[in-house]
């Protein structure tokens, strides 16, 4: 065979028109089809976990800015409590219209007060700041609410302050 009959690398492109073996060939497939769904399942992890915490950021940075309208509320409700002459009314007229503002506000974004008078104290969402008798009441029943607790949505923003009854 001279080289006109058998050109230089004849065999070369003879070898890459055969076809490979068909079973190497589906595995080879199999392997990038794995590789794919595994990839495709973390990149959607991952995006869940970035929407997760970007939520939980937020709701965080509003629990921190609710807590620290509390305390006015606070000061709303014992300004309201406050005895006032005629000569006041229209002053307490105008703080009970914008309490009722703030509480439709802090409604708004989830932000509930606890209701605790009769309830059993529970640690997790009571300060007990008085533990005495109280005749007709259970062990352990909230008799009294010194300060209102108030959660927002699952989330305690502040525990209640309580007197809780002892038998």
């Amino acid at each position: 065979m001279n080289e006109v009959d058998n050109p230089a690398g004849a065999e070369t492109d003879a070898a890459l028109e055969r076809p490979a073996d068909p079973a190497q060939l589906q595995q080879e497939r199999d392997d990038y089809y794995d590789r794919l769904l595994r990839l495709t399942a973390e990149f959607d992890n991952y995006r869940k976990r970035v929407e997760r915490d970007r939520r939980e950021s937020g709701e965080r940075a509003s629990a921190a800015v609710f807590e620290q309208l509390l305390p006015i509320v606070d000061d709303f409700e014992r300004a309201l409590a406050a005895e006032t002459d005629s000569a006041a009314e229209p002053y307490r007229k105008g703080v009970e219209l914008i309490y009722r503002q703030l509480l439709e506000l802090l409604g708004r974004y989830g932000v509930t007060p606890l209701d605790v008078i009769g309830a059993d104290f529970d640690p997790h969402l009571h300060e007990a700041v008085a533990y005495g008798p109280s005749p007709g009441r259970r062990e352990g029943e909230i008799v009294e609410e010194v300060r209102r607790g108030y959660k927002m949505g699952d989330r305690l923003l502040r525990p209640a302050m309580v007197k809780v009854a002892r038998a």
